[in-house]
């Protein structure tokens, strides 16, 4: 079974400046070892969780996703982060999955922060999507989903888990870090999955505050990997696919998890 390398991108958004998010994110993943199998940054990671849909909505041909295919290509790893799209006739909170042969998967916030206003402005995504990595089935979700744990459960069929990996890239605000930090290991708990909690830092521009507190746990719910408060940069973990399975197998609760659908 292969392991899989993740690199996290915790950093100071600069609001609603594309060209100077774009140019600090070139000096940090110069910081960045070659063979990672994925890049993870923060929500809307261009702009900061913004709502000023006229001025930051782009298409797929767009700067945003244009920036992320050159990144991936270089560095020879998937990257994955969220920006404002626009199809035209509505606005979406999405997340791109680019791959290292420039092609790309995409996943719509499904749940809007309606205490943000987001619900007023973004559509809300009808799916979630798992991508393959090594030997990883990877489900990416956004922020605000991480507070609703049906629409992220796992699944067991025919002996196999719909994932094994949960990812959650967020722009979530420090007056709630103790939820962000309970929500992602209650998640891995009950999912029998590896979670992954990316969040910024810093003040945007309504000056909501950030200390980041992104973070790896285990199945277990134990943290294996983490930055301090406010600290800016990169870290990297190898997640081993060998010893997820070696806990499944002794403690499978999938095994009598229930069967529902989400309309």
């Amino acid at each position: 079974m292969k392991d899989i390398k993740v690199t996290l991108v915790q950093y100071d958004l600069i609001w609603e400046q594309r060209e100077k998010n774009y140019k600090k994110l070139n000096k940090i993943f110069d910081q960045i070892e070659n063979h990672q199998d994925i890049i993870l940054l923060p929500e809307m990671f261009s702009t900061g969780f913004t709502t000023n849909i006229e001025d930051f909505s782009e298409n797929m041909d767009g700067p945003t996703v244009s920036w992320l295919r050159h990144q991936t290509m270089k560095y020879k790893s998937v990257i994955a982060g969220s920006f404002i799209f626009d199809d035209g006739s509505k606005c979406y909170n999405r997340l791109v999955w680019m791959q290292t042969d420039g092609k790309y998967h995409v996943y719509d916030k499904r749940h809007l922060f309606r205490f943000g206003n987001e619900h007023n402005y973004f559509s809300s995504g009808k799916q979630k999507h798992v991508f393959i990595v090594n030997d990883f089935r990877i489900c990416p979700l956004i922020c605000y989903d991480l507070r609703f744990p049906v629409w992220a459960k796992n699944t067991y069929t025919t002996g196999k888990f719909e994932y094994d990996i949960l990812i959650y890239i967020a722009n979530w605000p420090e007056a709630r870090k103790h939820h962000w930090e309970i929500l992602l290991k209650a998640r891995a708990i009950e999912n029998l999955a590896y979670v992954i909690g990316l969040n910024r830092i810093g003040e945007d521009g309504r000056k909501i505050k950030y200390s980041g507190n992104s973070m790896i746990v285990n199945p277990r719910g134990e943290i294996i990997g983490n930055f301090d408060d406010y600290e800016e940069g990169i870290k990297t973990i190898t997640l081993s696919k060998n010893e997820l399975t070696q806990y499944r197998e002794k403690y499978n609760v999938g095994v009598d998890w229930d069967n529902f659908t989400i309309q």
